[in-house]
């Protein structure tokens, strides 16, 4: 083994926090005094470098910028609003 062998590089697809048409949020302390539905954008494209182009707002950004992702939000919310088929009412039985 040499002294200045290089580690092999890891591919960014395998380590990618983001996906095109997912939603982000920014972080409150980015965009202070907007709500967290102000500061939430769908992603357009993820560049290999893992950053990021949303639509309807300019600019490359970083994960750093977002909140961390919370895959059970969406399921939360559509379970308080009632929309859950775990509310004990399944469509499908009559």
């Amino acid at each position: 083994m040499s002294w200045f062998s290089r580690k092999p590089k890891r591919s960014m697809t395998a380590a990618a926090w983001a996906r095109p048409e997912m939603s982000v949020t920014f972080r409150a302390e980015i965009m202070p005094g907007r709500t967290r539905e102000e500061r939430t954008f769908k992603i357009a494209k993820v560049f290999p470098n893992g950053r990021v182009t949303l639509y309807d707002f300019l600019g490359e950004h970083r994960e750093g910028a977002f909140e961390p992702i919370n895959f059970l939000r969406e399921k939360a919310r559509a379970s308080l609003d009632g929309n859950d088929p775990a509310n004990g009412k399944d469509p499908d039985i009559g």
